[in-house]
């Protein structure tokens, strides 16, 4: 153990862990390493509390051991990301500094441009800017937006989700679906929301309707008011399933059929896309398909950590799955 009053050394890490100093040195430095080593490393790290001077490493390396992260605003499945992503950091003795572009284009292209006079060792990012350029010379990794195929973008299995809410939705009994989409004007992997959708409506010969709603910026959930009321006819909507853009929308839309007196799941079924949960921790908000933020946020910091960057895939697309939130029925 260190001795007492003294700050532990990376010579203390090592009597503790029981590895060589050369190992310790290798994890602090994000250096190839066994993953028991590792673990057992940040382990000691943790105990004695242990703090590497990242300043000096970055003299002798030209490296920041920083990853800025952009993110349009602080809804609360950005809020997740931003949670897992600087704690896989972390894991790695790497940094976060954190961007938010508040839907605006003119912030997201700021941010980008801070990142880089900030030397951060690599960047990733959550943007919708249709004339954002990437800057030259700098390891970036996008989220949900595919650029290039020098360009490694994380996504979830949008086009999948859409179909396995359909079904679900089919399985549990709705026979006229109605889709609520609000986008941004730059078409993305969350686009392939409604293109999954359209493609199960077809495949399983149900009747559906898209009501589409595209933005410049802002997350309006308040737009669907009036097709909502529209397709209200003697206290019945015109149709018994909606999937929705997202977990807010169809949170928003559930309180506003509640409102008309329209019964949520009895006369209509709804799901959404994030899997958000009420007080990050409880009860999905509403039914969902889920995506795997942790994931999400594990692949992104592996591949712009990655020692060779330029060979990761250009796309890649995990899986989601179905999560019961209350909106739909059980099945019988």
């Amino acid at each position: 153990m260190a001795e007492p009053n003294n700050k532990p050394t990376m010579e203390d890490v090592a009597r503790e862990a029981g590895v060589a100093l050369s190992t310790v040195s290798k994890v602090v430095n994000n250096q190839r390493v066994g993953e028991g080593y590792r673990l057992k490393v940040n382990k000691a790290i943790e105990s004695l509390g242990y703090r590497y001077n990242n300043s000096g490493r970055a003299l002798r390396t030209s490296k920041s051991s920083t990853i800025a992260l952009i993110v349009p605003s602080m809804h609360p499945f950005f809020a997740k990301l931003v949670y897992h992503v600087n704690a896989a950091l972390s894991r790695r003795n790497y940094t976060m500094m954190l961007f938010i572009s508040q839907d605006d284009y003119a912030r997201e292209k700021e941010c980008m441009q801070l990142a880089v006079e900030n030397q951060v060792d690599g960047i990733i990012a959550l943007t919708y800017n249709p004339s954002l350029e990437i800057p030259k010379n700098t390891s970036i990794v996008t989220i949900d937006r595919f650029f290039s195929q020098e360009i490694p973008c994380v996504t979830s299995d949008n086009f999948e989700g859409s179909r396995i809410a359909v079904h679900k939705l089919y399985e549990l009994g709705c026979r006229k679906l109605a889709l609520l989409y609000s986008c941004s004007q730059l078409r993305t992997e969350v686009s392939k929301r409604k293109d999954g959708f359209i493609s199960a409506c077809h495949e399983l010969g149900i009747p559906f309707e898209t009501k589409e709603i595209v933005e410049a910026r802002a997350r309006r959930i308040d737009l669907f008011d009036d097709f909502l009321a529209a397709h209200v006819h003697d206290g019945r909507l015109d149709y018994d399933g909606l999937f929705c853009c997202s977990d807010l929308a169809a949170w928003y839309a559930c309180n506003k059929l509640r409102e008309m007196g329209i019964r949520i799941p009895e006369d209509v079924q709804v799901i959404g896309y994030d899997g958000i949960r009420a007080f990050g921790e409880g009860d999905y908000l509403v039914s969902t398909i889920v995506q795997p933020v942790q994931e999400i946020a594990e692949t992104c910091v592996s591949t712009i950590l990655s020692e060779d960057f330029s060979s990761r895939p250009s796309l890649i697309c995990l899986p989601v799955e179905f999560a019961d939130g209350g909106t739909t029925k059980k099945m019988p």
